[in-house]
């Protein structure tokens, strides 16, 4: 088999990969509710620390969170009066009740279906809730009405900090409070729990962080591959962990439960939400299905108020895009969820070049361009291997459509006289593949690189690319690029079966049209390396040709 057939035969396979599960994503059936449970919708239960590592003064958590059997005030439901919070970074909305954020809308970020509009990544109609409460008879939860200072909040030049303060008392005079920190500059919130204890008995605690959501994968997701959706778990020891809807729902939990260190989140296509309480605070994690399409992922950290005093604890929230250095500066393994699968070892440094030619060239096509031409001068020699052979191959097309005329059916022979052809004219039939195979993992990888990088989403190139994370337009780079893969089929030695030859000028029209769906930046990608391919195959070629009478005169 010479190179270019096998080329269309990986490049086929992986389509059909990719087809198949872009059909399953359009057709798959409605998530079944679970019918374990009778609770009402949107309905939280919060198991206890198993083994609490931090045992206050009376006793371990309870067994389920109080209030657990209210219905949601926000799961599908229309928002009521909330409290609105304007920053230079994000505007959230804080429903009084449970002081859960309910909506949080990115400013830095466009939306996938309308770039004249933010992109919302906490919604109450996508059913994606931030929220938090405290376990322990009598104390608040998320489902506990708070009375905020004020309706608003923004961030005002030379301010910081921003701090929106939700306070409760309960029936036996407990005071306490949900103070939500926002940061000029940044996507993390500070939430903090506190306890203001008057009584003479000591409260042992347990405060819960959690979102709620549904499994709905994130609007415009336009990826020819379904990008992962669920839950993310990471610590020192494990390292990171999916946890996916249906893992969720089938009680599996590949995750530690509990830790003093990692972080708790919600992944989705170019956006992570994420719990990420301090180093050395004991913690456990949690992940629940709920009735209707809901699923809660948290985790639960230990507080104690003793008589008399206020105590307090604070979880960060980080809820906003995958910027992989920002990510990797907030908490270890959170740069994770930008997930490249099994070739991460591959994708990470592809993007660490891509990043370090965009910081030159200042446009993320031109970075693509740069990396291409870098990976085409790494494989270099092992592609002109692949071309010499097919060059070679396309010498001795004639002579080998003779022997095969010559012996007809007779297949012993055949191969026979066709390897005494392979070895008199020093040819390896199979020279061109392992070059290839050695490549597909990089073409994998970047893909990857290209499919799952927030920083390529709107990230134009020019005219009218206005976004190389979403299909070309006007289909331009599409129909180069099928162009080009004519010329290959071209310039490649043509198979001696007419079906299989019509079969091969035929594929490079499939594939092109099969790209019009991907990512502008990756056809950007195949099309400059088919250019540098068809370059270089055709110097191989001209060099073989001028070779060739000196080998004719055997």
């Amino acid at each position: 088999m010479d190179t270019q057939r096998l080329i269309l035969v990986l490049v086929f396979s992986m389509s059909l990969v990719f087809l198949w599960d872009a059909w399953q994503r359009q057709h798959q059936p409605a998530t079944v509710p679970s019918a374990q449970t009778q609770q009402a919708p949107g309905t939280v239960q919060v198991p206890a620390p198993s083994t609490p590592a931090v045992a206050p003064a009376g006793g371990a958590a309870s067994g389920a969170l109080p209030g657990a059997n209210v219905p949601s005030a926000t799961a599908g439901a229309p928002l009521r009066d909330t409290v609105k919070v304007a920053t230079d970074m994000v505007k959230a909305e804080i429903d009084p009740v449970g002081g859960e954020i309910v909506r949080l809308e990115l400013l830095k970020s466009k939306d996938p279906l309308d770039p004249n509009k933010n992109f919302v990544l906490l919604s109450p109609n996508h059913r994606y809730a931030a929220q938090s409460g405290l376990i322990g008879p009598g104390l608040p939860n998320h489902k506990t009405l708070y009375t905020p200072q004020a309706s608003e909040y923004a961030l005002k030049d030379g301010q910081d900090r921003l701090d929106v303060r939700l306070e409760t008392t309960t029936p036996e005079g407990v005071k306490a409070a949900k103070v939500l920190t926002f940061h000029r500059g940044s996507y993390v919130i500070d939430v903090t729990q506190e306890i203001a204890n008057p009584t003479q008995t000591p409260i042992a605690a347990h405060g819960y962080f959690q979102f709620t959501r549904d499994s709905k994968p994130p609007p415009g997701d336009q990826a020819m591959v379904q990008t992962f959706t669920g839950a993310a778990v990471y610590t020192e020891a494990d390292k990171y962990q999916k946890v996916s809807f249906s893992d969720i729902e089938k009680g599996k939990t590949p995750y530690p439960k509990t830790a003093d260190n990692g972080w708790i989140g919600l992944v989705q296509h170019y956006f992570v939400s994420a719990w990420l309480p301090h180093e050395n605070l004991p913690r456990e994690f949690y992940t629940r299905k709920l009735d209707g399409d809901l699923y809660s992922a948290g985790v639960i950290v230990p507080i104690a108020a003793a008589p008399g005093a206020t105590s307090a604890v604070t979880v960060p929230l980080y809820s906003g895009p995958q910027e992989q250095e920002n990510l990797a500066k907030l908490a270890p393994g959170l740069d994770l969820a930008v997930d490249y699968g099994w070739l991460t070892i591959i994708a990470a440094p592809l993007f660490w070049i891509l990043k370090l030619l965009h910081g030159w060239l200042g446009n993320w096509g031109l970075a693509i361009i740069g990396l291409t031409v870098l990976i085409k001068l790494v494989f270099f020699p092992l592609s002109a291997a692949s071309y010499k052979s097919m060059a070679k191959m396309k010498q001795v097309a004639p002579r080998l459509q003779k022997i095969r005329e010559q012996y007809g059916d007779d297949r012993a022979k055949l191969n026979q006289a066709m390897m005494e052809l392979y070895k008199t004219e020093k040819i390896n039939p199979l020279g061109g593949c392992l070059p290839i195979v050695v490549q597909i993992p990089v073409f994998i990888a970047l893909y990857w690189v290209l499919l799952g990088s927030v920083e390529l989403r709107y990230a134009p190139f020019y005219g009218w690319i206005r976004d190389l994370s979403a299909p070309d337009p006007w289909f331009v780079l599409p129909t180069l690029m099928m162009i080009s893969m004519i010329v290959q089929t071209r310039m490649s030695p043509t198979p001696p079966d007419p079906v299989q030859a019509k079969v091969m000028m035929i594929m490079p029209l499939a594939f092109g049209v099969m790209f019009f769906f991907f990512p502008a930046g990756l056809v950007l990608y195949w099309l400059v390396n088919n250019l540098l391919s068809i370059a270089q195959q055709w110097q191989i070629t001209r060099m073989m040709g001028e070779a060739k009478p000196a080998a004719g005169k055997r």
